[in-house]
């Protein structure tokens, strides 16, 4: 694997890690992330690193096999430029049910 593409990989794999981190004993509450600005500014944060990431990785190499690249390029480009178009609903469903998966996908790339 090309040792450039390997350390965007290990990017997104952190701020997955990153995020998951910011609920503690995996205690994911809706309710409790609308009320905390912080964590969803860090949350938003490590999203557009991994959007990033992901950019570049397919800026090395377009036959990148990671899932949902262009969405993911597509929410960093929205949290970034549209950030007023960013609600936490959405940023909840893609925590809850799409980086669990794409944490399984880099894990997998990087064994």
């Amino acid at each position: 694997m090309d040792e450039e593409i390997k350390i965007r990989l290990f990017d997104i794999l952190q701020s997955i890690n990153e995020i998951e981190s910011y609920f503690p004993e995996g205690a994911k509450n809706f309710e409790q992330y609308k009320k905390d600005t912080k964590t969803k500014r860090a949350v938003e944060r490590d999203l557009e690193i991994i959007g990033e990431a992901v950019s570049r990785i397919l800026k090395k190499n377009l036959d990148c096999t990671l899932s949902n690249t262009q969405k993911i390029i597509a929410l960093r480009n929205r949290i970034i430029h549209g950030y007023d178009t960013v609600s936490d609903e959405l940023i909840w469903a893609i925590i809850i049910n799409h980086l669990p998966k794409l944490k399984t996908e880099i894990e997998a790339k990087l064994s």
